[in-house]
């Protein structure tokens, strides 16, 4: 079992209090008793050992054993522009996305999405912070609030951006846009990945997204819903890159 608790809290080593969420799990769930020993993560790269110390209630306490090594995570830093999709649909694709190791996820609100506006990002960060847990990673990915299409370069990347943008239109295939991509993953540079809404990006917004440096690319010769050109493209990515 792994439970993510912040860095914040895991530097007093001792005593520390989950939450209620976390609590009710190991008490209810996993029926943990004093002296059980759990792994930690704290979300930014680091997992230790731990060790429930006392069972109150409502809330469990537990003490850092020490610190211990964990590989989990992908060497790329990804980061999903996704038009946001109606209901359990983004949900999804937070939750897979994240097990795949993207970094950063940012909701688009674009020509044709069908939400506009969406008070949900909390409970896509919770989402996040459970599939991290539950695949062993030890970075949760960070979920940004909603963004306009056309503010995106100006709020999150002013300069050229290294990355794709998906259309059922037409485009490279991966394969050929990774090479004319031309960087090594080695660097570390970000990599953003821009997936549309269920009715697609626009001609227009494809078009702006190529004057700030992103290629076009198209994942084959089936159009495939939003959510799973979203999985399929973090997957394939991750895998062309990393290989």
């Amino acid at each position: 079992m792994r439970i993510f608790v912040p860095p914040e809290d895991i530097v007093k080593k001792e005593g520390i209090k989950l939450n209620a969420d976390k609590s009710h799990y190991l008490i209810s769930v996993l029926r943990c008793k004093k002296g059980d020993a759990i792994s930690v993560i704290d979300g930014k790269g680091k997992a230790y050992e731990a060790e429930v110390a006392e069972i109150a209630k409502k809330h469990v306490f537990i003490n850092i054993v020490r610190e211990t090594a964990l590989d989990t995570e992908s060497p790329l830093n990804l980061i999903l522009c996704q038009g946001i999709l109606k209901g359990e649909k983004m949900d999804l694709v937070i939750q897979k996305t994240a097990e795949l190791g993207i970094k950063e996820i940012i909701p688009l609100i674009t020509e044709r999405c069908i939400v506009k506006e969406t008070r949900k990002v909390k409970r896509w960060q919770k989402i996040a912070e459970e599939a991290a847990e539950q695949c062993g990673r030890t970075v949760i990915p960070t979920i940004h609030e909603p963004v306009e299409f056309r503010l995106l370069f100006t709020v999150h990347c002013s300069q050229q951006m290294n990355g794709f943008i998906f259309w059922e239109e037409g485009g490279l295939s991966l394969k050929d846009a990774i090479l004319k991509l031309a960087i090594h993953p080695s660097a570390y540079p970000p990599i953003y990945l821009f997936v549309g809404p269920e009715g697609g990006f626009t001609a227009e917004e494809v078009k702006l997204s190529e004057e700030h440096g992103l290629i076009r690319t198209t994942l084959g010769k089936r159009v495939l819903r939003a959510e799973t050109a979203a999985i399929v493209s973090v997957a394939l990515v991750q895998f062309l890159l990393e290989s």
